[in-house]
């Protein structure tokens, strides 16, 4: 089974100094005044969860129009979603722009940013996802980019949901798969030559869950230079089946740290449907656990939202296209979270 993410649909940013100004990309309109939104949403407790809620992400400004159409039930779900802190999928064209943007207004709220590379050549096999840079220096100057956006401000990477996984179960042609290994240890290295950045390379998730077969290919890919690795981003499994997933692998690669993905998996994964796409925009799903870097285990440095809810996984069960804000799907999401 593959995960296709969306990587598509980030905020637009323009950074003017250390301001960071959202102009008008979020498909709920582009006509509010961002001020507007920020006022709607706060941060966290910093003791509770260090990230950076984005007062102008997808799910704030769709708060804001709720709002202005009285439909305030619907607001209150929606702010489930846009109070919790999510990931950032940078986008390739503009990669240091919004890394700098990001950690910029991250560090003015005395946050960090969470964010996510998803660039590989190559990418999720052509699928909805598909894409990624052309090859492998295009690549290299993307994280540079990248790692230059960031500077010594604080920040967490989840480093390409899937590369690994997808060279492990075939479905990455063999002749890509040394460079691709290279790329992603010259990643790791250059993120973790920052100051303050810290960076887990993404392992898959318990549905595919075969810790034997992949913890190799992770240790190739650079995963010991890594602060831990990453467990199912933008899937459904269970918090439960994921932590155990994680721990059996993190005994494989040194005991090494993971954080999983809750984002969308409070009702575990869908079963009813074609086992080949029951990960793309599934029926009555719910959002997880919120947040937190307080898991009450040692292995487990956080629960976070890579995924961010209500964003399509791809053109399938009348979603848009992958990455793309879906509300409907969101207000579903929020429901049946309770």
């Amino acid at each position: 089974m593959y995960g296709s993410r969306g990587a598509g649909a980030r905020a637009c940013v323009a950074v003017a100094g250390a301001v960071l100004l959202f102009t008008g990309c979020s498909s709920s309109g582009g006509d509010d005044d961002p001020k507007e939104s920020a006022d709607k949403v706060s941060q966290q407790p910093k003791s509770k969860d260090p990230y950076w809620v984005n007062p102008d992400g997808n799910a704030a400004e769709q708060v804001v129009a709720y709002e202005k159409d009285g439909k305030d039930d619907d607001a209150e779900l929606i702010r489930k979603i846009a109070e919790q802190p999510v990931g950032q999928w940078l986008t390739p064209e503009n990669a240091e722009q919004e890394a700098r943007g990001f950690t910029e207004a991250a560090a003015k709220a005395d946050r960090d940013a969470l964010m996510v590379v998803y660039n590989i050549p190559h990418r999720d096999c052509g699928q909805f996802s598909g894409g990624g840079a052309a090859d492998g220096n295009e690549y290299r100057a993307f994280i540079d980019k990248v790692a230059k956006g960031i500077g010594d401000r604080a920040a967490t990477v989840i480093l390409e949901p899937d590369a690994v996984l997808h060279m492990v179960d075939g479905c990455t042609p063999d002749e890509f798969h040394e460079e691709r290994y290279d790329l992603l240890k010259g990643a790791i290295e250059k993120f973790k030559s920052l100051k303050n950045t810290k960076v887990y390379l993404d392992a898959g998730n318990a549905g595919w869950g075969k810790p034997d077969q992949i913890f190799e290919p992770l240790k190739w890919a650079g995963v010991d230079q890594a602060d831990g690795f990453s467990v199912n981003v933008s899937n459904f499994y269970t918090t439960a089946d994921s932590k155990k997933y994680g721990q059996e692998l993190s005994a494989k690669v040194g005991n090494k740290p993971f954080v999983i993905d809750t984002s969308r998996n409070g009702n575990g994964p869908y079963t009813e449907g074609d086992p080949k796409d029951n990960w793309c925009n599934p029926p009555g799903r719910a959002l997880g656990e919120t947040p937190t870097t307080k898991t009450g285990d040692d292995l487990i440095d956080a629960y976070l939202w890579v995924k961010r809810p209500g964003e399509s996984d791809g053109t399938c069960k009348g979603g848009p296209k992958a990455g793309e804000w879906w509300p409907e799907y969101a207000l579903k999401l929020a429901k049946a979270s309770g």
